[in-house]
């Protein structure tokens, strides 16, 4: 099976990006989208030759994670963007919030303090599968960091492509911009 990048051009004229920001986020995303493919392909061949025991083969095996991670949480952040940010408070997303943070505000309260955390990565909404549960997670690579058996719920890329074009340091305008443009709708619809 071989990955095809989705278009995403929809987004373009998104109030509060760019279309050189997301044109360039675009391509990143494209680039994961082959890389994950190619190591894809060179793995399949590394088995077919025997050859699972070489150091290439391991390290190979370590950067599919960075690579399908990197395709896949970027099609995560750009499917719950496209939205107006007006919250659905009767939701059952919303509801859920208030169950597991007290209120709507204290979860996006903490949210935007994991989002402005000093740092690259991104600030993840998971629900844990086990217990219904949401946390907000600070993840630093794609590879590394995710809570096992949680279902990534809204994703926020803070790497520094996601926002400097347009933003320069100012984070929390991003943040911001993010927010209103987030589809609710898509982000509920995860709920498991």
């Amino acid at each position: 099976m071989t990955y095809t990048a989705k278009d995403y051009s929809k987004l373009i004229g998104m109030s509060g990006f760019s279309e050189a920001l997301l044109k360039n986020h675009f391509t990143l995303y494209q680039g994961y989208v082959t890389n994950t493919n190619k190591v894809l392909e060179t793995l399949d061949n590394l088995v077919k030759e025997d050859k699972t025991s070489t150091p290439e083969f391991a390290e190979l095996k370590r950067r599919f994670g960075w690579e399908f991670n990197g395709m896949r949480l970027h099609e995560l952040y750009f499917e719950n963007l496209g939205g107006n940010g007006q919250v659905n408070r009767e939701g059952r997303l919303a509801r859920k919030k208030m169950e597991d943070f007290g209120s709507i505000e204290a979860w996006e309260k903490d949210f935007r303090g994991v989002a402005a955390m000093r740092g690259i990565g991104w600030a993840i909404l998971y629900q844990d599968n086990v217990s219904g549960r949401l946390f907000n997670f600070w993840i630093n690579e794609h590879d590394a960091g995710h809570p096992s058996g949680c279902t990534p719920l809204l994703i926020l890329d803070v790497f520094e492509h996601a926002f400097m074009l347009d933003y320069q340091l100012k984070r929390p305008d991003y943040i911001q911009a993010f927010f209103s443009n987030v589809d609710w709708a898509a982000v509920e619809a995860r709920l498991k």
